[in-house]
């Protein structure tokens, strides 16, 4: 999210987006590396270097960037579009009712995260962040909503 909300698009450092982002500069670091790999960020060395965006945010699809660093969005390998596998206990994958719902299930994400971008996700972070702190001013305390953001999708 740090790298969309750069506007400018400046090369960031991995400790500055580690801050940013409350994340392990590990952890981190082998994310931006898988990432670079797959074009979506690009990378400049030496002074004034770090990682910025390849593409702008609105462009980079959720979807994308799953497969990249987690592999299959569906939850089991027999319904996966890109990672196929037969489930090893399946006696008929025709007609597995599992599968049928597994792949209700893949469809239903694949439309959202195919549908919403980088820049979809920081304007829903802003968002839920501008309704909590309204929230909060109100008197409605964290735990009267808990995650509760209707409105943002």
């Amino acid at each position: 999210m740090a790298l969309a909300r750069n506007i400018e698009n400046k090369p960031m450092l991995i400790s500055e987006i580690a801050q940013k982002e409350q994340l392990p500069k590990k952890f981190l670091e082998a994310i931006l590396l898988e990432l670079k790999r797959s074009g979506f960020l690009g990378s400049k060395k030496g002074a004034g270097g770090g990682y910025y965006l390849m593409k702008k945010a609105e462009d980079i699809k959720l979807a994308a960037i799953i497969r990249v660093i987690d592999g299959p969005i569906a939850l089991l390998p027999c319904v996966s579009l890109n990672f196929y596998e037969r489930c090893e206990e399946c006696t008929s994958e025709l007609y597995c009712g599992i599968r049928d719902v597994m792949k209700d299930v893949r469809d239903a994400t694949l439309k959202i995260l195919t549908e919403t971008s980088v820049a979809d996700m920081v304007y829903r972070e802003d968002s839920m962040q501008q309704k909590a702190e309204t929230e909060k001013e109100e008197g409605v305390r964290e735990e009267d909503f808990k995650g509760d953001f209707d409105g943002f999708s």
